[in-house]
């Protein structure tokens, strides 16, 4: 995700404060993971530099002065653009879980007890995501959904691997 563009696309309701824009960030996109302001502050200063926001006020008080942003005209154009841009679909050729498999089996470890241990964590978490999903809005539904179907995918093929490890292990060991 480009939290850069995420940042622009919240500035076009009006001009906020970087903490503000923290704050919105994690409310709608930061469940699992809330932006730091250390990187709130540090894309604010990039989107500065390159022309995407200005500086609407800033404001003296107790501490630093607190600058508010907004968004430019070029801001805008840059997320309607990203906007309009596919995400490139991930392919998943290369995923972790594959190449731990391959190793169990290189190494002569247990590939089975490994898909197993896997697919518990795996259906552990699908569980915390249904109960996220009864009682979230709507975008906590959508969101969970869409892990869950990743996750659904993941457990296919943990299951037509454990059906498949013995002919693997050959082909991996010749």
């Amino acid at each position: 995700m480009s939290i850069g563009h995420v940042l622009l696309g919240l500035l076009e309701s009006g001009p906020r404060h970087g903490y503000e824009l923290k704050r919105a960030f994690d409310e709608r996109f930061g469940h699992d993971r809330p932006l730091a302001y250390g990187q709130v502050y540090a894309t604010m200063a990039r989107l500065l530099k390159n022309g995407s926001v200005e500086v609407d006020a800033v404001e003296s008080g107790e501490g630093p002065e607190r600058k508010r942003y907004a968004v430019t005209d070029a801001g805008v154009t840059d997320v309607e653009q990203w906007l309009g841009r596919p995400e490139k679909p991930e392919p998943y050729l290369q995923s972790t879980l594959y190449t731990k498999v391959v190793l169990a089996l290189l190494t002569r470890r247990d590939a089975a007890e490994l898909l197993d241990v896997q697919r518990t964590a795996h259906l552990g978490l699908m569980r915390e995501l249904t109960r996220r999903k009864t009682s979230g809005d709507l975008a906590d539904q959508l969101i969970c959904d869409h892990a869950l179907f990743h996750l659904e995918a993941d457990l296919r093929w943990l299951e037509l691997t454990a059906a498949r490890l013995d002919q693997l292990g050959k082909e991996v060991r010749a």
